[in-house]
């Protein structure tokens, strides 16, 4: 058993109404990277839960380098050696970078002050091993997500695990910060680690991972198998039980469409300035940029929540005043689903139906007088909650108690039931499965066939060129340029990245 890292024999865990895990089995050699792969729900969460003793088995055991243990919480998995970075964040965002990195290496001798200089050099380490050029003493509540990301696994590499778990490690990175995320695996697996790797980008587990592990409906359906001879399809159908199916859409100008959004000169305290840009009726427009460029922040700016400094903002052709969120939302109708629904898109301690329907309760109370029932925001969110298959035993359950993926989906079906007029799309296939990207990647363009506005904002080259119609670049908080999308990804990859690298040079 000297080559096999960990093992997973026979594990099943029962909570109240649902069975996640039944008999499911892993093995994990050191110094390879296998890919555990599943449709949201299918039980990814709860084994690496187990794995990093979150959880405890009901039934089955877990074994370190050959011998069984019973890990009593996460702390004493990490004295395994077993490491994980998980899709959600768990950072503390008034503690440095510096400090989050180092934080299981704090605690010194009974009163003897922490050397903070060293935390942060040590931090800074690792930090460079990423490619990451964030000061280790800037506070982590001022990182972007995809930079939170970043520091997550640095403080996961700074533990030197033999075991390394990664919960969708690239969901928020660019292509550039994913290629050196990969060299920096391929070191650690040279170097003997195992590493776990659940990722629902196939391309991705075609790239890197030697061996794979599928989960269907808490089972396994198929165990530690060799890549080798594996094709997309094949993973696909080992994932949903059938082959992908893949839209072709047409071409669409909408040049003669009224503009639904449109920005004329806006800057934002936010460091925003000149911006012009414009989503007709009916248009799907990306915006496009690395890390940093500013994206996300003129979303929440066009939000209300950095109302601009200057310029013009119009909604339907008319100027909008949007001074707060709630202005956004209720006197314009425009939605946002938040790239970061942990913290901003949803609220986990409540109900999947109030989450459902918290854009729609003062439209709902109004018409009743003041009064808001369950059976009035159940009527109107079921059918979006439907046509998304969120699986939840019922609608009082908990979304904090939900997968990843079905938190997403709660996050795209609030606005569904809202009837947004303009619907900014931040990260939409952040955690969520490929048979759940496929169909809310059609539900995005069927709203846009219906004449909804779509800002849409990912990292995801692939999925802007699938979805958008016309790509807006951005870098450094301005805007560099756009295209038509010819939806040849060669040719349009190669355009937009070059837009780029020509506006970073500039700079």
């Amino acid at each position: 058993m000297a080559d096999i890292a960990l093992e997973a024999r026979g594990v099943s865990k029962f909570f109240p109404g649902v069975k996640a895990l039944q008999g499911v089995s892993l093995t994990l050699a050191k110094g390879s990277i296998q890919a555990l792969l599943g449709e949201n729900g299918a039980g990814k969460s709860t084994l690496i839960k187990i794995i990093t003793g979150v959880h405890h088995p009901d039934e089955g055991e877990l074994r370190v380098e050959g011998e069984p243990v019973a890990l009593f919480n996460p702390r004493h998995a990490m004295a395994m050696g077993i490491g994980v970075v998980h899709q959600e964040r768990n950072l503390i965002p008034r503690f440095s970078v510096g400090e989050n990195i180092m934080l299981e290496h704090l605690a010194g001798r009974l009163f003897k002050p922490i050397d903070y200089a060293r935390v942060h050099a040590r931090a800074k380490h690792w930090l460079d091993m990423l490619g990451l050029d964030v000061d280790p003493r800037m506070p982590v509540s001022r990182l972007s997500v995809a930079k939170m990301q970043l520091v997550e696994i640095a403080k996961a590499l700074s533990l030197r695990s033999k075991v390394l778990l990664l919960d969708e490690p690239t969901a928020s990175l660019t292509p550039h910060e994913t290629v050196a995320l990969f060299d920096l695996l391929k070191k650690l697996r040279a170097d003997g680690v195992g590493i776990l790797f659940v990722s629902h980008k196939l391309e991705e587990v075609q790239e890197i991972c030697d061996a794979v592990t599928v989960l269907r409906d808490g089972r396994n359906a198929c165990e530690s198998r060799a890549m080798a001879g594996l094709g997309r399809q094949d993973l696909v159908r080992l994932m949903i039980g059938r082959t992908e199916q893949i839209p072709e859409w047409s071409q669409r100008n909408h040049a003669g469409s009224p503009p639904a959004l449109e920005l004329k000169g806006v800057a934002t305290p936010l460091g925003h300035k000149n911006i012009d840009l414009m989503v007709r009726r009916g248009e799907i427009v990306g915006l496009y940029g690395l890390v940093g460029a500013g994206r996300t922040e003129l979303a929440k700016s066009i939000m209300g929540l950095f109302p601009p400094t200057a310029g013009t903002v119009a909604v339907e052709g008319k100027p909008a005043a949007i001074r707060t969120v709630s202005d956004a939302i209720h006197r314009y109708r425009l939605g946002y689903v938040s790239e970061d629904r942990k913290n901003e898109g949803l609220v986990l301690i409540h109900s999947v139906l109030e989450n459902a329907g918290i854009p729609i309760w003062r439209r709902l109370a109004k018409q009743a007088g003041g009064f808001l029932a369950d059976r009035r925001i159940q009527a109107e969110t079921e059918p979006s909650l439907r046509k998304l298959e969120v699986r939840t035993p019922s609608l009082s359950q908990l979304v904090g108690n939900l997968s990843g993926g079905n938190q997403q989906k709660i996050s795209v079906a609030k606005w569904l039931a809202a009837g947004v007029k303009v619907l900014i799309v931040d990260e939409p296939s952040v955690g969520i499965d490929i048979k759940t990207k496929a169909y809310l990647h059609e539900l995005i363009r069927g709203l846009a066939d219906s004449g909804t506005a779509i800002l849409l904002i990912t990292s995801d080259m692939p999925e802007m060129i699938t979805l958008a119609d016309r790509i807006v670049v951005m870098n450094n908080f301005a805007i560099q340029g756009g295209f038509d999308n010819s939806r040849d990804y060669p040719a349009m990859s190669e355009a937009i990245m070059g837009l780029i690298h020509r506006a970073t040079e500039a700079a």
